[in-house]
């Protein structure tokens, strides 16, 4: 016999989600691969569905005392406390630098605020910005007008922020849900009737270490900050699975994925889109490792190993 062998193409896994087409559904979470450029010359972005900026309020943050970090076992505590360059460094530094150097990974912008009105004027400041294709916002962030009340802890408050970012932008956005939430399909239901079109699931879990080795002492300068990791995981899952089935919109699973068989656990419990945090900070190469596995997996069993297909649980 003679001739080559016939070029098999690789699995499609994109995903049509927001308005936009993902070449697949592995993103980078917020605050992990800061702007872009700092995580350029050790994870391909490009290979990637897409990435969540680092958080963006209205004026620069100098962020909370060092040490942000501590390691603790199987996950990890931060508080950096929402660093970011502000606004206008973002629109006129960092958002060129993500339109030059993306072929095809989308950007979803993080927006935080200590103010309603804060959250408002940066969707509103970068809602004309090409390449953002959508809003993700961080409303686990405390509302110095309710005496530092996280702004999805009432209902009343959130719906109030979704609305009127909602005025502000046709462009997507996705509210991103703390894992404290008494009723997080309630909190869920009252952003999509003020306007929502999606949620991450979920942010980080408030926690507290001593540092047994430093005279008992916080391990974190703030003394408390947020749990990441393996742990987030099954918390994720049920969220994830709340959300989805109560408003039918579209989720990003967030918190402990380090594997395909993590993200796979956030597709059969409906979401349309994974991110990935702590685990690339570990190691830059588990975003990438896992849409390979993702597309081995597709490759062998076919789209329906994916839980069904994805977003099937809603």
């Amino acid at each position: 016999m003679s001739g080559s062998l016939p070029v098999v193409a690789p699995p499609d896994l994109s995903v049509q989600v927001l308005g936009v087409r993902f070449q697949n559904p592995v993103l980078l979470a917020a605050g992990t691969a800061g702007f872009g450029s700092e995580v350029a010359g050790v994870i391909e972005l490009d290979a990637l569905g897409g990435l969540v900026t680092k958080a963006v309020s209205v004026e620069p943050r100098a962020g909370n005392p060092s040490p942000r970090v501590a390691e603790t076992r199987g996950a990890m505590l931060n508080s950096v406390g929402l660093a970011n360059p502000g606004l206008e460094a973002v629109r006129r530094r960092h958002l060129p630098w993500l339109r030059e150097h993306l072929a095809r990974a989308r950007v979803l912008v993080n927006v935080v605020g200590r103010t309603v009105d804060d959250f408002v004027a940066v969707v509103a400041g970068l809602a004309e910005e090409p390449g953002v294709v959508a809003f993700e916002l961080n409303v686990s962030c405390p509302n110095v007008e309710r005496g530092g009340m996280e702004f999805g802890a009432d209902d009343a408050v959130l719906a109030d922020l979704v609305r009127r970012a909602r005025a502000a932008t046709a462009r997507p956005l996705v509210v991103k849900l703390s894992p404290v939430l008494p009723d997080p399909a309630r909190t869920a239901a009252a952003a999509a009737a003020a306007g929502a079109d999606a949620f991450t699931a979920v942010n980080t879990l408030p926690a507290l270490l001593y540092d047994e080795q430093e005279g008992g002492r916080p391990r974190l300068g703030h003394a408390w900050g947020g749990l990441s990791g393996p742990p987030l995981l099954p918390v994720g899952v049920r969220i994830t699975q709340l959300v989805a089935r109560e408003t039918g919109k579209p989720v990003i699973g967030a918190g402990g994925v380090r594997s395909a068989a993590d993200a796979r656990q956030y597709f059969r419990a409906g979401a349309s889109l994974v991110a990935v945090g702590t685990a690339a900070l570990a190691d830059p190469r588990v975003p990438e490792r896992i849409v390979r596995e993702l597309a081995r997996t597709v490759a062998r069993r076919g789209v329906a190993a994916l839980g069904e297909h994805i977003g099937a649980g809603r």
